[in-house]
């Protein structure tokens, strides 16, 4: 959910205008930034414009820890990448900043990062993420956050609407495949090979 400013915030870079100051902000700046008020989740899109999301409701963050546990367990036992949770920022390549519910980045990947790269906003696009709607998301801006991730390297993502069981997949080739029903159970594919994820957890 994207909330409007004014809200109490700290260390801004110096100038006149408050949304400027924000939009104008440097990579650095804005991580910094960001850790200076760490009681407010932003992302940023790739025209530079501040969005702050909403704080986690009890339900969906019990479903978040839902997914990244299961996708923590079989990432320990291939060892072939690292999760992340839904606080970590990610630099995509259109200069966007990003923090999915759940993501997954190959063990290949990582390692091209340097050591500083790693401990601020990776500068990639994980190759797994998941988004997690909640109540009050909005569909198309949903839809559009989960194009916007494919289309800066993403290679399989899945939109979960718990409020109406629905699961959007979302592949490289551009398709996107609507799953109907809980019951179901979801399947990591060529990107995350053996892994699977019943969705009835959600419930």
């Amino acid at each position: 959910m994207k909330l409007t400013l004014p809200i109490e915030i700290t260390h801004l870079p110096s100038g006149t205008d408050l949304s400027e100051r924000l939009r104008s902000m440097t990579d650095d700046e804005f991580y910094h930034f960001c850790q200076e008020n760490p009681d407010v989740k932003f992302e940023r899109n790739s025209n530079g414009n501040i969005e702050i999301m909403a704080l986690t409701g009890g339900e969906t963050g019990r479903r978040n820890t839902k997914l990244t546990s299961r996708l923590d367990i079989w990432s320990d036992e291939t060892q072939l990448g690292l999760v992340f949770d839904s606080s970590t920022g990610f630099k995509l390549p259109n200069g966007a900043d990003r923090s999915p519910d759940v993501a997954w980045v190959s063990q290949k990947q990582w390692n091209q990062l340097t050591l500083e790269q790693k401990r601020k906003f990776p500068p990639l696009c994980p190759e797994f993420l998941v988004e997690l709607m909640s109540e009050t998301d909005v569909l198309r801006m949903a839809e559009d956050k989960m194009r916007e991730y494919i289309d800066n390297g993403c290679r399989l993502a899945w939109l979960i609407d718990p409020k109406t069981e629905t699961v959007r997949i979302y592949r490289t080739d551009g398709s996107v495949q609507v799953v109907q029903g809980f019951n179901n159970v979801l399947s990591g594919e060529d990107t995350l090979p053996g892994f699977t994820f019943k969705l009835s957890l959600l419930r």
